[in-house]
């Protein structure tokens, strides 16, 4: 790997930040529309938008068994993740799901373990996963009351499920080698996904387009979560993995946690106490003592 420009720290700077405040928007549009509808209308736009860039410029079509595989990708992170997570969006605050999520890593070093490439299990990394859940367990404790709504229980259980679809996704993305531009690929699975999301709002789920609900403020969040959720943020993304250490580029995932919740707390006056924060810190804390002993197995093994 070449050495980094700044280009790759701006790009990990965005992704880091406004992967953040993703959750803001999904919890403001829920408002308007389900989020299986505003995930699939957000995911098929930008996805339309960035397949539509690179055929423009040439790109021929990838072959039917990559078509195959990016529609799998899309169907484990963008409808079974970004999916469930916007839908969670209807029942519990932003910062508690951007919180969750923070357990990401975790469970894409189990799936690695299992599917991969098995990692050796040190006392680190069982500290660190330990670490992660208490910390998401520990936040639980300020929504004792919560936990007896059902609405409050279903969202934490898309919200964990979506965790553990999104794993999966990047399992398989990094086992599987398409041969395709990234983004171009990406393109393909936000399009796959969105149609699927659609279909799934409009013929399972009963949903309707109603003019009524494209408020302004619904048409603010659309516009945000396409054009910095998934095309700035997904592109800058893309272009930190291929350019930072993957040490360096998953900082992206302690900090997202962090503006979610300070944006909730000030923007929709979301709970936040100091018990939260605590937890969230401990959380987060886990997620980089997982995440390091993951770096120092893979360095040991090229040794």
């Amino acid at each position: 790997m070449r050495k980094p420009s700044t280009n790759a720290y701006i790009a990990l700077a965005i992704v880091s930040i406004f992967w953040g405040t993703t959750y803001l928007a999904s919890r403001i549009g829920v408002r308007h529309i389900h989020g299986i509808m505003l995930a699939g209308i957000r995911q098929g736009t930008a996805g339309f938008l960035l397949t539509g860039f690179f055929l423009l410029k040439g790109y021929k079509l990838p072959e039917k068994m990559v078509l195959s595989k990016l529609f799998v990708m899309g169907l484990l992170m963008l409808v079974g993740s970004n999916g469930l997570m916007t839908w969670a969006m209807q029942y519990i605050p932003s910062g508690l799901g951007a919180v969750i999520s923070a357990t990401v890593p975790i469970w894409i070093t189990i799936f690695s373990y299992f599917l991969v490439k098995k990692t050796r299990i040190s006392i680190q990394l069982l500290v660190g996963m330990l670490l992660g859940f208490a910390g998401v367990a520990g936040i639980f404790y300020n929504y004792l009351s919560s936990l007896m709504n059902p609405d409050f229980r279903f969202g934490i259980m898309l919200s964990i499920f979506a965790c553990i679809c999104w794993a999966l996704g990047s399992v398989l993305t990094a086992k599987w080698a398409l041969g395709v531009n990234y983004l171009f690929g990406a393109g393909f699975q936000m399009l796959f996904s969105g149609i699927v999301m659609l279909l799934i709002a409009t013929l399972f789920m009963g949903q309707q387009f109603s003019a009524e609900s494209f408020t302004a403020e619904l048409w603010e969040s659309l516009l945000y979560l396409i054009l910095i959720g998934s095309i700035l943020s997904y592109s800058a993304y893309v272009f930190t993995l291929n350019n930072l250490p993957p040490s360096l580029a998953s900082v992206y995932a302690y900090i997202n946690p962090i503006v979610a919740v300070l944006l909730g707390w000030v923007l929709l006056r979301e709970s936040l106490t100091w018990l939260m924060g605590v937890c969230s810190l401990v959380t987060i804390g886990g997620v980089y003592l997982v995440n390091n002993a993951v770096n120092k197995n893979k360095q040991k093994q090229l040794q």
